[in-house]
């Protein structure tokens, strides 16, 4: 469908494009979720051939006196922001069931409604994607080599480019731009302005949404601030509730739980979780999950960080960019469905960024801000795969350090290295 007719504008091309064709080829309805603004409306649209925005009055009045008249048009159909009338989904499963045709349907969504019997008859009639916010590679469409995720486990290696390392300030610019299609054309003031204001509007309304919060927004708007501050650690919710207890003395580590988990619902924060391969060592694997938000400009949004304090601060940037990389490679790894997880164990050896694939083979990803720290990374990576019993997991598929200014090479031990610029599905 043509987006301009519908909504007056262009259609952007997203990398979950493909994913959404193999999907309606596959099930009779796909469900595309994420946080508010990733670009569902837009990419589901592209996609159908008919829809109805559930959150148009004319829907609501039509959900009362004939709901399966919601579901008429030409497939595939669109039912936008279909958790306002949760009923739909038996509705639209039933339809499934009786045509027994792929295709049928796409449902958008921005919020998880709580588990209830809707939630367990998708089975065999459902596929779900996950919408996340641009990628750097979608951001900024630039003509560059790209190193692709999908060849790297395919064994094809990238030509060595020198001349097309970022400087620090666009590594910058390009943490502070928001993968959210509506900002990505505003100026980084406009932006972080744009940013706060969707913190305001999570804390004030969507998560109340969901569930009773019998604490005042201030409580999950400092929230969403500790998380920003500890994006890509595994963090505990006792230190979350320390950080919220600026606002809110008497918060338990208990209650920020139940935050989160609403904020995770909301897509708003997502888990990072732990890689547990068999190991050679008598080390014990971490099994705490990482914690990120939806995009590390929301993340830099919300620690009131700027272009001169993230100059100031490298070690801040430094978490923020490795925020970054694993946004990138869990769209790209998304694209092969695959996912991304970290390893640590109690030696406290770590890889960044494991991407695992269905048919057991994986990827190790290590996070290097400045391409000066290439050698660190390339040693830090032999030295945790050491401890790896690759007889039980396999031999990675490829070695690769991610860096904000670095060039891209291959090193003699076969490590691969690239900007996060150059990186693609």
């Amino acid at each position: 469908m043509d987006t301009r007719d519908v909504v007056g504008r262009d259609y952007r091309p997203r990398i979950v494009d493909a994913a959404l064709v193999r999907a309606l080829e596959a099930a009779g309805a796909v469900l595309v979720e994420g946080a508010r603004a990733t670009g569902k409306t837009m990419t589901a649209l592209h996609a159908a051939e008919s829809y109805v925005f559930m959150d148009d009055p004319e829907p609501q009045q039509l959900l009362g006196i004939a709901p399966r008249s919601l579901l008429s048009g030409e497939a595939p159909r669109l039912l936008d922001e279909w958790q306002l009338a949760p009923e739909l989904w038996n509705l639209v499963r039933r339809e499934v069931d009786a045509a027994q045709l792929a295709g049928r349907f796409i449902l958008t969504g921005s919020a998880v409604p709580a588990d209830d019997i809707t939630r367990h008859t998708g089975a065999g009639r459902f596929l779900r994607l996950r919408q996340r916010t641009m990628t750097w590679s979608e951001k900024f469409d630039e003509d560059r080599e790209r190193v692709s995720v999908a060849g790297l486990f395919a064994g094809r290696t990238p030509s060595t480019v020198f001349d097309q390392a970022d400087g620090l300030d666009e590594v910058i610019t390009g943490i502070l731009t928001p993968g959210f299609p509506a900002m990505t054309d505003l100026t980084l003031g406009q932006s972080a302005a744009r940013l706060r204001g969707y913190i305001d509007d999570v804390s004030r309304s969507d998560v109340r949404r969901l569930a009773d919060v019998r604490h005042e927004p201030a409580v999950i708007r400092q929230l969403v601030v500790a998380l920003a501050r500890s994006v890509a650690t595994d963090v505990t919710h006792r230190t979350l509730a320390s950080d919220v207890r600026t606002v809110a003395p008497n918060i338990d580590a208990a209650t920020v739980s139940r935050y989160v988990h609403l904020l995770q619902r909301l897509f708003v924060v997502e888990p990072q979780n732990p890689w547990a391969p068999a190991l050679r060592s008598r080390a014990r694997v971490r099994m705490s999950p990482k914690l990120h938000l939806v995009d590390p400009a929301l993340a830099a949004a919300a620690l009131g960080a700027g272009p001169a304090h993230l100059m100031s601060d490298l070690q801040g940037l430094g978490v923020l960019f490795e925020s970054a990389v694993v946004h990138d490679l869990t769209v790209f790894a998304d694209a092969l469905d695959g996912e991304v997880r970290h390893y640590r164990d109690s030696n406290g050896r770590e890889i960044d960024a494991v991407i695992t694939l269905p048919d057991g083979r994986w990827g190790a990803v290590e996070v290097k801000l400045g391409g000066g720290q290439l050698d660190i990374g390339v040693a830090s990576l032999d030295s945790v795969i050491s401890q790896i019993d690759t007889d039980s997991v396999g031999e990675p598929s490829f070695r690769l350090v991610v860096t904000g200014t670095g060039p891209t090479l291959v090193t003699d031990n076969g490590t691969v290295t690239a900007p996060l610029r150059a990186l693609a599905p």
